[in-house]
């Protein structure tokens, strides 16, 4: 199964082609370079728009005194609330340290301390402050800006700006031996073409546009997860969706990206308020206001319910130097009319980042052959059903090395293409439908009649097809598939656990210590099934 696209105009190669360009496609590319493989970087706006240059808090790593990959470890199985696998949270805490050195000899500044050390503070679900940040509330722009730097000077990594990738490319084998991708604007390509490679790394982040409200770009559409779905690979964990609890409350009619106030401004200090100004967070968790994600999301979610108003408080106005601390968020505040120094700022949940992707081995292997997944498309299994905050840049940093050092012992010859001939491609129109309904059926808070309910919906809207190939059919489509295998697992998993919350079912349970797997065969048909926890 393949999205409706023209006949391909023009092909290229490479002997691997790179999706995406944040910190997990940029560091997949710079480390297959040190290999010596030539690749082709393929980024859907332009280079420096993914979603790692708007991350604020920081990158977690065991890099203080006293701390260890041990006790990294152990606020990492904490948060993921028993769904994650044990060896991928082992890679990525013991691996971290080393491959945030490497970024920082790659040129990456973090902010330091009056004593000259790097800076460490603390976030949500960490017992030890041990979150690198940069530029204050900036660490995504200045981690982007140093890889984006390497990458750019490296003559053996060509760039192609303005490309979403449409579909995976299989051999007879079955194997995945390039991409259709669709450019667009200036340069020598246009239009639809083929590039092709002996592997595809996907690393195109997350698919928060799937929801009316969310922190993710525009960009974030889930097309590389779409991708992989359509291209016969498993997924797993689609149903833990990570709503970030302080995302700046504007209006309800606000849709897309909204501005998120990192939870290193309450790492600083700062509380939530509700409307009768009562810390709501004392006595819900021990660490309260710090609690994991998961946890202050469903309680701002519950005090919003009790009070009837469409979000909480934030109250920073005690942060010493907040301008300079949290530059980013400061003027994000003011612009919206809010000097956090002296007033609460309006804070709400909004769809922050997918836990769950792609199935991934430690090596970033998918199901399918030639495929391999990264960064936030993936599911490594070290997030379980709750991402610890700050775990997702480095996660982009050590699994992209992984993949590399993969693909550099085990590279096959490039395969030739065979041709699909099943297609699909809906119409865009569904587009803010689907948002409402995900957000209002499937957001953070679920129940087995809301996501039939918007089962419902979205079987009405895989109605509206089109036969018009562009980019908002594509991205449309995608969105529609990636909702579909959401809800799906949702209906499934009948429990609460990490960031999946069951109104119906609002208790953990023991048997449901499993991962839900979904696949998308050929046929546009389903198929589920559930896998131990190793």
């Amino acid at each position: 199964m393949k999205l409706l696209s023209g006949a391909p105009g023009w092909t290229t190669t490479a002997d691997v082609i790179v999706i995406g360009s944040g910190v997990a496609g940029l560091t997949t590319a710079l480390n297959l370079r040190s290999h010596n493989l030539s690749v082709l970087l393929v980024t859907k706006a332009r280079i420096d728009e993914g979603s790692t240059k708007w991350a604020q808090g920081g990158i977690a790593a065991a890099l203080g005194p006293g701390d260890t990959p041990d006790q990294h470890k152990k606020d990492t199985l904490a948060a993921g609330a028993g769904l994650c696998d044990l060896a991928a949270v082992d890679v990525l805490v013991s691996e971290g340290p080393e491959a945030v050195r490497k970024l920082i000899a790659r040129g990456a500044v973090f902010d330091k301390s009056e004593t000259g050390e790097i800076a460490l503070t603390r976030e949500g679900g960490h017992l030890r402050n041990r979150i690198l940040h940069a530029g204050g509330d900036a660490t995504g722009a200045e981690v982007s800006r140093a890889l984006l730097a390497a990458v750019q000077e490296d003559a053996g990594i060509e760039i192609i700006e303005h490309a979403l990738a449409i579909d995976a490319l299989k051999s007879a084998t079955g194997r995945v031996c390039g991409v259709t991708l669709h450019v667009i604007g200036q340069g020598s390509l246009d239009g639809v073409g083929r590039a092709l490679s002996r592997a595809v790394v996907v690393a195109t982040g997350g698919l928060g546009q799937v929801y009316s409200q969310t922190t993710n770009p525009a960009v974030s559409t889930g097309d590389g997860v779409a991708l992989a779905l359509r291209a016969g690979a498993d997924v797993a964990d689609v149903e833990f969706i990570q709503f970030h609890p302080t995302v700046l409350w504007r209006d309800l009619a606000n849709r897309g990206q909204q501005p998120l106030i990192s939870e290193a401004v309450r790492g600083e200090g700062a509380i939530l308020l509700n409307h009768k100004d009562e810390q709501f967070m004392v006595g819900k968790h021990p660490q309260a206001d710090l609690a994991p994600r998961d946890v202050v999301a469903k309680e701002i979610f519950n005090q919003m319910r009790i009070s009837g108003q469409p979000h909480v408080w934030l109250d920073a106005r005690k942060i010493k130097d907040f301008a300079k601390r949290f530059p980013t968020i400061y003027a994000s505040c003011v612009a919206n009319g809010i000097d956090p120094t002296v007033e609460k700022i309006p804070v709400a949940p909004a769809s922050h980042y997918a836990s769950g992707g792609v199935r991934v081995d430690l090596n970033g292997q998918s199901s399918i052959a030639g495929l391999y997944i990264c960064g936030e498309s993936a599911c490594t299994g070290a997030h379980g059903a709750n991402r610890l905050a700050s775990n997702s840049l480095l996660e982009g940093l050590v699994f992209g090395a992984r993949i590399a050092d993969a693909l550099a012992k085990d590279l096959p010859p490039q395969e030739q293409p065979v041709e699909d001939s099943k297609t699909t491609l809906l119409d865009p129109k569904i587009v803010i439908p689907l948002q409402i309904a995900m957000s209002e059926g499937a957001g953070v808070m679920r129940s087995e009649s809301s996501l039939r309910k918007t089962m419902q919906t979205l079987q009405e809207l895989s109605k509206l097809t089109s036969n018009q190939p562009r980019i908002e059919a594509w991205e449309a489509s995608n969105l529609h598939l990636l909702a579909t295998a959401i809800v799906r697992s949702a209906l499934e998993r009948t429990e609460t656990r990490g960031s999946h919350w069951r109104s119906d079912f609002p208790d953990f349970s023991d048997k449901w210590q499993v991962r839900v797997i979904e696949k998308f065969d050929t046929d546009g048909n389903w198929h589920k099934r559930v896998e131990q926890i190793k």
